[in-house]
């Protein structure tokens, strides 16, 4: 099942239960798939350009998060939190930071990485290896970390 289909699915489930968050969610993944869809580049959304744009719209309400809470804008942080949490379930799981950290080592073993001159080529690795299940700020750090 595409996640088209499953977003589609999923929004008839919330409107019949009148649960308002998880549609405000659904709705804004379903709008950024019709936007990709009909941007005019004529790509095809794949299971990597799904979860590509899930995390572009968590990594927006993220930011517009932080924002809010700096600007003491409870109200509308909340919001952003709930959309976050909706959005998320349609992404991967996680990994923990333990696994993170192998999966780094692990990349860093391959390349032979010995400095923070080798940065780029462990953080291209490892993007490519956690597609989906951690953020590159969350890399990055580690990366530094254990390079540096």
């Amino acid at each position: 099942m595409t996640l088209e289909e499953r977003i589609t699915a999923d929004m008839k489930t919330a409107m019949k239960a009148k649960d308002k968050v998880s549609l405000r969610g659904i709705r804004a993944i379903k709008s950024a798939i019709m936007l990709q869809k009909t941007d005019g580049s004529g790509t095809v959304l794949d299971a990597d350009g799904e979860i590509s744009l899930l995390q572009k719209l968590v990594k927006s309400r993220q930011d517009s998060l932080d924002i809010y809470t700096k600007q003491n804008r409870e109200d509308l942080a909340v919001t952003e939190r709930e959309e976050i949490e909706v959005i998320s379930k349609y992404l991967p799981e996680q990994l923990s930071e333990d696994e993170l950290g192998a999966l780094i080592d692990e990349v860093i073993a391959k390349t032979g990485a010995s400095s923070m001159k080798d940065m780029g080529k462990v953080m291209g690795m490892a993007n490519k290896q956690a597609a989906g299940r951690a953020d590159g700020k969350t890399i990055a750090s580690l990366v530094k970390q254990k390079l540096g």
